[in-house]
């Protein structure tokens, strides 16, 4: 029934070994502002949205899944080749005590994921609100990992990353506007 091609929406390259990153790179994997919160976040507000723009949540929340499988390709990228002490001096000591070299959903400074990170409110303009915010703020902790990096080819990979929170934010935009025109529409019963 399902054909699994194993191939990320963009390519993930790595130029060294550098578990540092990869605990900066959790934020965007299990932090508030991070993939996982945005795709459930999505998902999930799809059910109070109208059918005018459910399409962009289900779009948008189903590339996000995507991009959380490019951040966890870049963390073990990061560090299938470190060393016990390289992990523990990048901050990982206790991460490794828990799970080893698994991926585990939590932020940069180790906390645990939790539904708190969820937003929806049930009114589409508040929450479509709340969804250009998480993808702004998302855009900004991509520039900022850009920024904390001199690996080119892992900036590479976050680039995009960037660039596909802003169009995630437009799309959004696009979609309060579909529905204040709708809200603001003259009925005549």
């Amino acid at each position: 029934m399902w054909v699994y091609e194993k191939k990320l929406q963009y390519p993930v390259r790595v130029s060294k070994c550098d578990p540092h990153m990869a605990k900066l790179l959790m934020e965007q994997y299990g932090g508030a502002d991070g993939e996982l919160a945005a795709a459930l976040r999505y998902l999930n507000q799809r059910y109070t949205i109208p059918d005018k723009v459910i399409g962009v949540l289900n779009d948008i929340g189903t590339e996000e899944f995507a991009h959380l499988e490019m951040i966890a390709t870049m963390i073990y990228k990061l560090t299938k080749d470190a060393s016990v002490e390289q992990l523990k001096a990048a901050g990982l000591g206790e991460h490794y005590a828990a799970h080893d070299r698994a991926l585990f959903y939590e932020n940069a400074a180790g906390v645990p994921f939790t539904a708190t990170y969820i937003q929806a409110k049930g009114d589409p303009i508040a929450d479509l609100y709340e969804d250009i915010a998480a993808e702004e703020k998302a855009r900004a902790t991509y520039q900022w990992l850009i920024d904390l990096t001199d690996d080119v080819d892992l900036q590479d990979s976050l680039k995009f990353l960037r660039e596909r929170e802003i169009i995630h934010s437009l799309r959004f935009r696009e979609s309060v506007e579909i529905l204040k025109g709708e809200r603001d529409r003259k009925k005549v019963f």
